[in-house]
């Protein structure tokens, strides 16, 4: 995937982007030229629109994926006659844009040039559903405007949209946040009218935070090869897993007011309760020494169940078979109806995974990653419905601290105990034990591994926060070998980090300037390849000093010092005495030494 152009038509704008602004991401002329992966790198100043720019293609892309979605929650109904563009939650989506770009369709347009990819234009006018134009249709020329169906819009949008975002930063995470609902929505439905489930999302919007974590470093540290895990040996020096342990909780205690939405869809099939728990497998109710009867709900009961053990069954969506087979050993506790599968890591068992979910996609493990997904997912049953009525309309970059934060224990899927060896410890060590800066740079790089076969668009705001100066200057690096030479991912980072952009073509640096509201984006007008830090800390980021703040002053009051008269030598000695080598040092003794030649 490669994106060409955006614009904002909305009147309103969208978050501190205008309403009208434009960029171009490529030129005829960059195309020729492009070879191979490179991200996209946004700089500028704090409040300059850089996160915006991130969020604002995840919302278009959440708006685009709703509308083809089978699975819906009822406030997300697409309404033609009173809301012909959108949805009722639409709060957080442009109303108008226009977005532009190349996607390698499977089989189902025929297209000249780009080396068959399609040059895709969306339009969505204000209160009008989007239009889909192909614009290098092989047998006519213009823009061809394609009638969209479910499946050939899975095929023109990209696999996969995925999002990082560091620290406390919540902008980019609203449109992934309520996708996750959907898919959340999406499962409790199935479950609940016993539907054809098929073991993971539908929706292709990933986010990955803490919650994440550690289903990426597992599927990445059990699926792939020595080499693809460099970055993760030389920089955190992590040498292989040893062992970990998923807790399933399977089933939750229900209010007897909740057992209806379970029962037959009919309006004239009138249940009762205890019919409706005979009739439904997900369901059983408990009695009492008192006879006080108390109903329970399998949350897994679509994931769980006999299945087939031949190689031909591994095709079956039931997750949590598929992960006892992988398991060194596995225990139920009946009374809380919880299961632990404890995993002792050796090549039998990164056998076992690859046998059980590497069927869809040959040697990658994104089908575990959605196995884990769907169940880590599960952990906002707690959320009520008007609550999430509220979310799904909400256009608040708050809405994650309304839902409520489970303990431990009443979490439906955990991880405990990850470890894995290092080279520089001796013994095994814990997830939970690294720095913030280690988390990091796993999580970034972790993503691009698990995604690396995928024609998706990568949306990092300011991955690399904690990172010491040395993986700084070797993120893109990095990034290259995580992806492993691929170019069908598209990637835009934002950041402050003078070393991204010296790592950077011009062209695939984007700076970003705000003035009176107005948000604006240029390419730099010098060479950054290779450029120095110096040099990009001045001409990009407008800082023309090379030292901090507070040393800056302490040199500004001695050059004072010596325009009012005092002892030059002394003055030089005590420059040397108290500051460290710079070139702004060298230039005030320069100048002083000057001045001292003059009086000669």
């Amino acid at each position: 995937m490669k994106l060409l152009r955006l614009k904002i038509t909305d009147p309103k704008g969208f978050r501190s982007l205008q309403a009208g602004f434009e960029h171009r991401f490529r030129s005829d002329w960059d195309l020729q030229e492009e070879q191979g992966f490179a991200p996209f790198v946004c700089a500028g100043p704090n409040g300059s629109g850089k996160s915006n720019l991130l969020e604002a293609l995840a919302a278009i892309f959440y708006h685009l994926e709703c509308i083809y979605l089978e699975n819906l929650p009822d406030s997300f109904r697409f309404e033609k006659e009173t809301n012909p563009g959108g949805f009722r939650s639409e709060t957080a989506t442009p109303d108008g844009f226009e977005i532009e770009y190349l996607i390698l369709p499977q089989d189902a347009l025929t297209t000249k040039g780009h080396d068959g990819q399609a040059h895709m234009r969306i339009v969505k006018e204000p209160g009008e559903p989007p239009r889909w134009f192909l614009l290098n249709h092989e047998e006519q020329e213009g823009a061809v405007e394609l009638t969209i169906g479910q499946t050939l819009a899975r095929q023109l949008l990209p696999d996969f949209i995925l999002g990082y975002s560091s620290g406390e930063n919540e902008i980019l995470s609203l449109s992934f946040f309520k996708m996750r609902f959907v898919q959340f929505d999406e499962y409790e439905q199935a479950l609940k009218q016993q539907l054809p489930y098929p073991g993971r999302p539908e929706s292709r919007l990933v986010y990955l935070d803490n919650g994440f974590s550690q289903a990426i470093l597992l599927c990445n540290l059990l699926f792939q090869d020595a080499d693809a895990i460099t970055p993760f040996r030389d920089d955190v020096k992590i040498a292989e897993l040893k062992e970990f342990r998923i807790i399933i909780r399977r089933s939750i205690e229900v209010d007897e007011s909740q057992i209806p939405a379970f029962g037959s869809q009919d309006e004239n099939k009138r249940e009762t309760i205890e019919e409706i728990v005979k009739n439904h497998p997900a369901l059983m109710v408990i009695e009492d020494e008192s006879q006080t009867k108390r109903y329970r709900v399998n949350l897994v009961q679509l994931l769980d169940g006999s299945d087939n053990t031949e190689p031909r069954a591994r095709k079956s969506p039931k997750v949590i078979p598929r992960l006892m087979r992988c398991a060194t050993c596995w225990y139920l506790d009946e009374a809380s109806d919880t299961l632990y599968l404890d995993y002792w890591v050796n090549d039998a068992t990164r056998r076992a995974f690859r046998e059980n979910f590497d069927f869809e996609v040959n040697n990658s493990p994104i089908a575990l990653f959605q196995a884990f997904q769907v169940l880590l997912t599960l952990n906002l049953f707690s959320v009520s419905d008007p609550l999430k009525a509220d979310l799904y309309q909400s256009d608040s970059h708050y809405v994650s601290e309304t839902v409520p934060t489970l303990a431990s224990d009443e979490c439906i899927m955990r991880f405990k105990f990850v470890k894995f060896s290092k080279t520089d410890v001796a013994d095994p060590v814990m997830l939970k034990n690294l720095s913030d800066g280690e988390h990091q740079l796993l999580h970034t790089l972790g993503l691009c591994l698990l995604f690396k076969n995928t024609q998706s668009l990568f949306l990092l705001d300011e991955p690399e926060t904690h990172f010491n100066p040395d993986w700084r200057a070797n993120f893109v690096t990095r990034l290259h070998q995580s992806l492993g030479g691929s170019d069908g991912q598209e990637m835009l980072v934002t950041t402050h980090t003078p070393f991204l952009i010296s790592d950077s073509r011009p062209e695939k640096v984007l700076v970003f300037n705000k003035a009176d509201g107005v948000v604006s984006l240029s390419h730099p007008d010098y060479n950054t390849l290779g450029a120095s830090i110096n040099k990009i800390t001045m001409a990009t980021f407008g800082k023309r000093e090379t030292i901090g703040g507070h040393a800056q002053a302490m040199l500004d009051g001695l050059r004072q010092r010596f325009e009012q008269g005092e002892d030059k030598n002394q003055l030089i000695a005590e420059i040397n005495r108290q500051l460290g080598d710079s070139v702004e040092k060298v230039l005030l003794i320069k100048t002083i030494l000057d001045s001292m030649e003059g009086q000669g």
